[in-house]
């Protein structure tokens, strides 16, 4: 049974990584979409919207509450995230509040030490308010999954990024409605699974980075595939884990150094693309996205690793 305190700190780490990863998610189906689907347009900027709203109420009740490492992984905001975000307002005219990431920028890492009642009451009820958003956002996904798959709509989004970012809310709506459950989530426990999800998404980042990259980009395209490739034998090596047939520690150990290695790349790249040194089509957030998604692993492994 997990205590009030670890349910706040828990659910506030939580969101802070996962509903911004969620608003982007609506914001890349929203600029992927093509002129006939206004009203799918329109969804999805209403789900971006919901989601800056949850992340903003998640902002006002971390100052001083969730744990330091979870904002000092750079899985929240990275150096690169207002200057990504403001180059994409540029490109897009899409409206993203960017005070929400300065307000990140200002918050410390803490921890309460004794029980309270009113933040439990209200950290649940933000939760509850994100497993109905993630659980529509998910069906909104599926939709558009469905649609272009069985040739009723084109979007610049690629039918795997679809798939890839129903996982990743699929997850954060898992690991919710465990915590409203006041499930104890030992990550620990439970580094077959996530190094096996996370390896498969780290393997499709570096597929979707080759595949955005100008065709000149000869040297960066043909790295982004060799991280595909070790990743998709991590991705194996992980399964092979989960099936007793591999031993674990192993796995972690080559994960965390090509998720080192693959967090590296990320960083050049998005360096680049602000200020259009690397050749693309790689809207600028999408690069400190995956950057981030990278940052929250290596907090993971690092803990799987202990």
């Amino acid at each position: 049974m997990l205590s009030g305190i670890e349910f706040i700190k828990q659910s506030l780490g939580l969101h802070l990584f996962f509903a911004r990863i969620m608003k982007e998610h609506a914001f890349f189906l929203e600029a992927g979409f093509s002129p006939r689907d206004t009203g799918f347009v329109r969804q999805a900027d209403a789900f971006r919207r919901e989601f800056d709203a949850l992340l903003g109420e998640a902002v006002s009740l971390s100052n001083g509450v969730v744990a330091p490492g979870v904002l000092q992984s750079g899985e929240v905001i990275t150096p690169f995230t207002l200057q990504a975000e403001m180059a994409t307002i540029y490109f897009t005219g899409v409206p993203i509040p960017t005070e929400l990431t300065q307000d990140e920028a200002g918050l410390a890492g803490g921890g309460i030490i004794i029980a309270n009642p009113m933040l439990e009451r209200n950290v649940s009820a933000l939760n509850q308010r994100a497993i109905h958003a993630t659980a529509a956002l998910i069906q909104f996904k599926r939709n558009i999954l469905s649609n272009v798959l069985s040739c009723k709509m084109f979007t610049f989004n690629y039918p795997l990024l679809i798939t890839h970012i129903i996982r990743e809310a699929e997850l954060y709506l898992l690991q919710l409605r465990r915590l409203q459950s006041r499930e104890e989530i030992a990550f620990e426990r439970e580094a077959y699974e996530l190094e096996f999800f996370w390896n498969r998404q780290m393997a499709e980042h570096a597929k979707f980075i080759r595949g955005l990259l100008d065709p000149e980009e000869n040297n960066l395209i043909s790295q982004a595939n060799q991280f595909g490739n070790e990743f998709d034998q991590l991705t194996a090596e992980a399964k092979a884990a989960m099936d007793a047939t591999a031993p674990l520690d192993k796995v972690t150990a080559e994960s965390l150094q090509a998720t080192e290695d693959l967090r590296g790349f990320k960083e050049q790249g998005t360096q680049g693309i602000l200020p259009c040194q690397v050749k693309s089509i790689i809207i600028p957030l999408l690069g400190d996205h995956v950057l981030r998604e990278a940052n929250h692993y290596l907090r993971l492994l690092k803990l799987f690793a202990r």
